[in-house]
């Protein structure tokens, strides 16, 4: 098969990685892609959003699959695009269509899908500009501490936990009359803060049927000890420890098939991964949100694992039989971390150069910020690479991850040398 995988971060070198081992996979092409998808296909410079030279490509080089990383192209209507062109809708994409996305597009409609279809979730309310003194109204009504949500898509950074109830008033009324995170900001959720252990499981689902891939557990924070602002992730695990076969039972009959089923009822076109971000509190499951694809980095520790042949799954999902399918996993630890560019999540200089991580071996190297030029690395974001290990251990996993974290070099890198700390 000809693929064309759209998108450039860490999660899509793992995705590169996974598809261009498969004997299925004639040629791959990543759009954009980074210095490190490079060395799985060929790298082709269309961004992951531009739809009009995508078709225009795959037209030119008869791609047979188009699998979506990111979200910005999910959300604005990737999927629908190619439907409605006569000459590209036989080319199954996997991915949701632009209705499917609105899981992770919007807040308030995850919120309400979930209510709708009986999915453990915090109690919330909405507000925009129409009714910002009801918004104020009902802080005061709660117990800190407060959480507040864009509605929309606000690159990770959307989301702010509050102790002060003045405080989390002035930041609502920054938000949706300030504009704080753009147009995302326009409509908020105010939640029920939710106290517990946090945790996320990948849903494969061609609509109907679905398969469940290992759980893992990110580190959201910069600082060591889970201090500092919030990043994109600077590491994950799995699987994850306290995640327990009864847990994952719970977790699939109380979440995720309910979910599938709202998925079906609503008439999405979903095709592709449902992120299931959730917290354990007490010894039950609540949603906190919905992505529509896989997250980063948890795709550098949930991929690795899969053993089953991943051109094959997604083969299934475009012809609606993924039901038929067995997914088999490795019995082992995986546990990555990422180096960040200094001054990450703030701001931060690009093109340092980057030396060692050619040299790893007994890690797998996923780039996420990288760009290449006259044979050379160079740092081209916040995050920068994900070292990625293996182990019969997670404290094995991790030790391999640490060690090679080390030796690759840039100026500026900085990793949280904890991850995976409270289960050893």
């Amino acid at each position: 098969m000809n693929i064309l995988l759209l998108g450039s971060g860490g999660r899509e070198h793992a995705l590169a990685w996974k598809l261009s081992r498969s004997p299925l996979c004639k040629n791959l092409w990543i759009a954009p892609g980074n210095g490190g998808t490079r060395n799985n296909g060929t790298n082709v410079n269309i961004s992951a959003t531009d739809f009009d030279a995508l078709a225009a490509f795959a037209l030119e080089k008869t791609i047979d699959m188009v699998v979506v990383g990111p979200e910005d192209p999910l959300v604005l209507g990737v999927v629908d695009y190619f439907k409605a062109a006569p000459s590209l809708q036989n080319i199954p994409v996997i991915g949701p269509d632009k209705l499917g996305a609105q899981l992770e597009g919007s807040k308030a409609f995850a919120k309400q899908f979930m209510m709708k279809y009986n999915v453990p979730t915090a109690g919330y309310m909405e507000f925009d500009s129409n009714n910002v003194n009801d918004g104020l109204a009902y802080i005061d009504s709660l117990t800190p501490p407060i959480v507040l949500k864009a509605d929309g898509l606000a690159a990770g950074k959307g989301v702010l936990i509050i102790q002060d109830k003045e405080e989390a008033k002035a930041a609502l009324k920054d938000m949706i009359l300030e504009s704080r995170f753009g147009d995302a900001s326009k409509k908020v959720v105010i939640e029920e803060f939710l106290d517990g252990i946090e945790f996320s499981v990948f849903v494969l689902t061609d609509g109907t049927s679905y398969k469940i891939l290992p759980p893992a557990k990110d580190y959201k924070r910069v600082g060591e000890g889970d201090t500092g602002l919030n990043t994109g992730g600077m590491g994950a695990i799995s699987p994850v420890p306290f995640v327990t076969e009864e847990l994952m039972r719970v977790v699939e009959e109380t979440v995720v098939k309910p979910t599938i089923a709202g998925i079906k009822a609503e008439g999405m076109d979903y095709k592709g991964f449902v992120y299931i971000g959730l917290i354990k509190v007490g010894d039950e499951p609540k949603v906190i949100e919905y992505n529509c694809r896989l997250g980063d980095p948890e795709t550098e520790v949930v991929i690795p694992l899969l053993e089953t042949d991943l051109v094959k799954l997604f083969r299934a999902v475009a012809g609606g039989y993924l039901g038929e399918e067995e997914l088999e996993f490795k019995d082992e630890h995986c546990a990555t971390i990422m180096l960040v560019s200094g001054g990450y999540p703030g701001e931060y200089e690009k093109g340092q150069h980057i030396t060692g991580a050619y040299e790893i071996e007994d890690s797998l190297i996923f780039h996420a910020g990288t760009k290449e030029h006259d044979s050379m690395l160079y740092t081209n974001g916040g995050r920068v690479i994900a070292v990625t290990s293996f182990g019969k251990t997670l404290k094995s996993a991790l030790e391999t991850s640490l060690k090679n974290a080390h030796r690759i070099h840039f100026d500026g890198k900085n990793y949280r040398k904890d991850i995976g700390y409270e289960f050893l």
